[in-house]
This record gives C-alpha cells, structure tokens and sequence, in this order.
C-alpha cells in the first residue's frame, strides 16, 4: 500500500496531472484531445499519462488509431483513506491557539 501511495501522491503533485485528472472526470478523451487545452507538447502530454498510468489513476487502451484514457476511479480509494483517518484528529482552532500562545509569550516574560 506504501508504494502505492508514494506513487499516487507523487502523481498528484504536479499541477498538469491533476488537471488532467479533472478533464477526465467528465468522459474518456484520446490523447490528442487531453493534450489540446494545455501550452506544451503532445510529448510532455505522453509523459505525464505515462505517470499517471502507472500509477494507476487513469487507464490507456488503443481503439483503432486512437489512444483513449479513462479515469480510474478506484485508484485514489487507498489515499482517500489515508487522508480520512486524519479527519478524526480534532481540528484546530487557530484563534484559540494564537492566543494561548500570546498567554505563554506573557507568562514568561
């Protein structure tokens, strides 16, 4: 599971495969036509779905002359709920921490 997530994040962490991301909530797309919003080549486009290829965000099947991705929805299960688990840690309240450290600062000085 560690690997996996290292690779899902790792994927994440670039802004242009997570705009592709996006683009293929809505349908599959051909290569051609996830590369056409973006000011870089059909190249840097190929790398960056090889990324997210392996590591499983999105699939890629040839259908005739076309290469077609498709969003693997399941993909992000495991880091959805690595991150949920961090959800039941209570949120902090900055307001209430910024002033128990003002309250410290005086105690001290």
């Amino acid at each position: 599971m560690t690997q996996n997530l290292d690779q899902t994040f790792a994927s994440l962490g670039d802004p242009t495969r997570r705009q592709i991301l996006i683009m293929l909530l809505e349908d599959d797309m051909a290569v051609t036509d996830v590369a056409e919003p973006f000011d870089i080549s059909l190249a840097a486009i190929s790398k960056h779905l090889q990324i997210l290829t392996r590591a499983g965000l999105i699939s890629q099947e040839k259908r005739g002359r076309v290469i077609w991705c498709k969003l693997q929805m399941h993909a992000m299960r495991d880091a959805a709920i690595w991150m949920e688990s961090f959800g039941q840690l209570e949120q902090v309240n900055l307001d209430v921490f910024e002033a128990f450290l003002k309250d410290q600062t005086i105690r001290f000085d």
